[in-house]
């Protein structure tokens, strides 16, 4: 058994597929509507036959986010090397995106840096 995707409610759609197609080469597919339900979505892939789906709803609730808090903690994305680490982490904080911590080795072993997305999710960047 493998996990076929994860997905992610958001506030504002498009500016969450323009920075994950901007910084992580995702692809999406065509948007789907739900006209009844009001539920639009775009699936993205990553390399690796990996898929995050992004989903809006008009009758969403918001909540308040915690850096930690139950349930999901982050996604994590594998750039390849230390150096791409680095290259990607300055390049969103250049474009003014907050970095959380790294890029570092952490105590069990994984260099990495965590920023968080337009939607306040933590994204790991690992080796």
């Amino acid at each position: 058994m493998r996990i076929n995707h994860a997905a992610v409610f958001v506030e504002d759609l498009e500016r969450a597929k323009k920075f994950y197609k901007k910084y992580f080469g995702a692809i999406e597919n065509d948007k789907y509507h739900n006209p009844k339900t009001g539920l639009e979505t775009y699936f993205l892939s990553f390399e690796g036959d990996v898929r995050l789906e992004i989903m809006k709803r008009p009758d969403m609730k918001e909540n308040e986010k915690h850096l930690i808090q139950l349930g999901f903690a982050h996604l994590a994305f594998s750039a390849g090397s230390k150096e791409k680490v680095d290259e990607l982490t300055n390049r969103l904080k250049a474009d003014g995106y907050t970095v959380l911590s790294g890029p570092r080795t952490t105590g069990d072993g994984y260099y990495e840096s965590c920023i968080l997305d337009p939607e306040n999710n933590q994204i790991e960047i690992v080796e």
